[in-house]
Parts: structure tokens; C-alpha cells; sequence
């Protein structure tokens, strides 16, 4: 009797675990965590918000005040930050997400709904759902560009920013490439003129006419890019054709489908320098020496928001954190964690 006594109970108060808010559940599941788990050990959460109509793919990892990623592309994933920002986990929750149509996010079926403002609702709306009050915002690259959208409009809400290898102004970005371009070699700069004024898609057999074609991506992303991508580490296993599985459609409203050294998408209206001024929260700006984001892009987000500190990582391309993981850990690490 007292055995089924207690499994009655066990049932009732599962039950009534399966009903409670999600907020709670969610307290439940952090306090079990705390108690089950050793120091050493560190488990992964995963899940959907739904962000206004979107399913919004989220990932979160570590202990401590809530770090959110921003990652690049537009229309990668949070997958190329792994596993290369882990050790941010011990000071930090990690709270990763895939933004709209990237990743394991919802598609849109009208690519005119992927755009920045967009995106900064769904990343309030992450961070309103997972309760995770004031956060580290963190964005790489085009996710940078998000993160100050974000900060822009949501400052409030954030204890910290960090901008990592990004641009505040696109017609800046633009002349940048440009000059990245004609630093590539002679032929390459040939073959990269020739593909782009014949048109981008449409080419080879069906399933490849809606991406770049793989001569294009190895020209682009594989020789002219490339030494503004790594530096001191490349990446062994770095395939600029890989580099191609991404939201094509997502990159092509946003960015544009003219090349690789012309932003001509959406993107086009980002023009934040006027506004940096504005943001008043502690902000790290990280990039690399010879980053594809030029470091005189970062030193102007530096003059602009007050206060901020500026870090260029030597022997480093745009995938810094893979060309310099300890020196990039440790500037991340002591600026949010200075003094303890």
C-alpha cells in the first residue's frame, strides 16, 4: 500500500511538473542541474522559441550570467563557433541561437522577411522567453551588424556588448571589399570579374543553379578571401565549397547576387555610425589585424561608442577566435569578468 501511496504521488507531482509554466519548468530543470552535475561537468539545453510566428532554434551551454551569439553569414549557423568558444562556458551561459532561416530555424517561404530589424525582435523575443533578463550581447561579423541593431534599439536589456570583426556602415564595408578585391592576383581578380558579369546563378545541372558555382566559391572565398579569413591557424578542414551550404536565399536578400565584394542586398541600409553615440553600455570591439572587416572599421565604432575598448588580435584574419582562441578568450573573459 505505501508503495502505491508513494507512486501515486511520484504520478501527481509529475503531472503537475508537465503543467507548470515553462518558466518554472525551465527553474527546475537549472536548480536539478546545479545539484546533479560535478564542477566539471556542463550540460547542453536545446530548443525552439517562437518568435512572433518564427521557430527560433536555441542552444545553451555553461554557468553564469547569460552570453548570447550572434553568428555571421547572413545565413550560417552557431555551428562555426563551435567547438572554439566553449571555454567561455565555465564564466558564462552560453546561449546560442540559429537566426531566422539559418540553421536548424524556420525557412520563410518570402525572403523579403529576412532583414535585420526582423531579426532584432526575434532575439528580444529569445531573450524574453528563456527569462534570461539583462545579457552579454556577442555578435561576429554579420551577426555583429545585428548586435548593434540590437543595442540600437534594446540597450536596456543588455549588460555588455561585443563586437567582433564587423562594420557599422555598409557603404564603408563596400569599399573595403573593393580594395580586398583588387589585392587578390591577377588572374584570380580576372576569373572573379569574368563569372560575376556573366551572372552568378542559373548555371550547371538544376540542383546547383540557385548557390554560387563551386569555380566561383573556390576563386572568391578560396584565393582572394582567404588571407583575410585566417592568419595564424587556418582551419585544416576549411572548404570554401562547404562554406557554400548555407541559406542561399536568406544571403541573397541580404547581402545581394552580385559576388562576394559588393553588399547590395537589404544590408545595403546599414548605416549606424551617426547612431553609435547613442549606446552607452560597456562595449568590447575585437578584430584581427588582417581581418576581411578591416580594423579601421572597428577603430571607428571605438571612436564613436564611449568608453569602449578596442582589441586587434595580431596574426589574425576574420575567423579570429580560431587564429587566436587564447588571446581572443582572454579578452572576452576579462572584460566581462574584471575584478572578480
Amino acid at each position: 500500500m505505501k508503495a502505491k501511496f508513494l507512486s501515486c504521488v511520484f504520478l501527481v507531482a509529475l503531472f503537475v511538473a508537465s503543467a507548470a509554466p515553462v518558466h518554472a519548468q525551465r527553474r527546475v530543470r537549472r536548480a536539478v542541474r546545479s545539484r546533479a552535475n560535478s564542477a566539471s561537468v556542463y550540460p547542453m539545453h536545446e530548443g525552439f522559441v517562437d518568435a512572433h510566428g518564427m521557430m527560433i532554434y536555441y542552444m545553451t551551454v555553461g554557468r553564469g550570467a547569460p552570453l548570447m551569439i550572434l553568428h555571421g553569414g547572413p545565413g550560417a549557423s552557431h555551428d562555426y563557433f563551435l567547438p572554439y568558444l566553449l571555454p567561455l562556458a565555465r564564466h558564462n551561459e552560453l546561449v546560442f541561437i540559429d537566426e531566422r532561416g539559418s540553421g536548424k530555424s524556420q525557412k520563410l517561404s518570402d525572403p523579403s522577411g529576412f532583414t535585420v530589424e526582423n531579426m532584432v525582435e526575434d532575439v528580444e523575443a529569445v531573450r524574453q522567453a528563456l527569462d534570461l533578463g539583462k545579457i552579454t550581447l556577442l555578435g561576429h561579423s554579420a551577426g555583429g551588424v545585428l548586435a548593434q541593431a540590437y543595442a540600437l534599439k534594446y540597450q536596456k536589456n543588455l549588460t555588455h556588448l561585443i563586437l567582433c570583426s564587423t562594420f557599422p556602415s555598409t557603404k564603408q564595408m563596400n569599399e573595403v571589399l573593393a580594395k580586398e578585391k583588387a589585392s587578390a592576383p591577377p588572374d584570380v581578380q580576372a576569373k572573379l570579374d569574368t563569372m560575376e558579369k556573366a551572372g552568378l546563378f542559373g548555371h550547371g545541372l538544376p540542383y546547383q543553379q540557385n548557390r554560387y558555382t563551386d569555380e566561383y566559391m573556390i576563386a572568391a572565398w578560396g584565393q582572394a578571401y582567404f588571407p583575410y579569413l585566417y592568419q595564424n591557424h587556418p582551419d585544416p578542414n576549411y572548404d570554401p565549397i562547404a562554406n557554400g551550404i548555407m541559406s542561399w536565399d536568406l544571403y541573397r536578400e541580404m547581402w545581394g547576387s552580385d559576388g562576394e565584394f559588393v553588399i547590395d542586398g537589404n544590408l545595403k541600409s546599414v548605416e549606424y555610425v551617426d547612431k553609435l553615440p547613442t549606446i552607452h553600455v560597456p562595449t568590447l570591439i575585437l578584430v584581427g589585424d588582417h581581418d576581411e572587416c578591416d580594423p579601421s572599421l572597428s577603430k571607428e565604432m571605438h571612436d564613436k561608442i564611449a568608453g569602449s575598448k578596442l582589441v586587434i588580435l595580431p596574426k589574425s584574419g576574420h575567423m579570429t577566435f580560431v587564429d587566436q582562441p587564447d588571446l581572443f578568450m582572454g579578452a572576452v573573459d576579462s572584460f566581462l569578468h574584471r575584478g572578480e
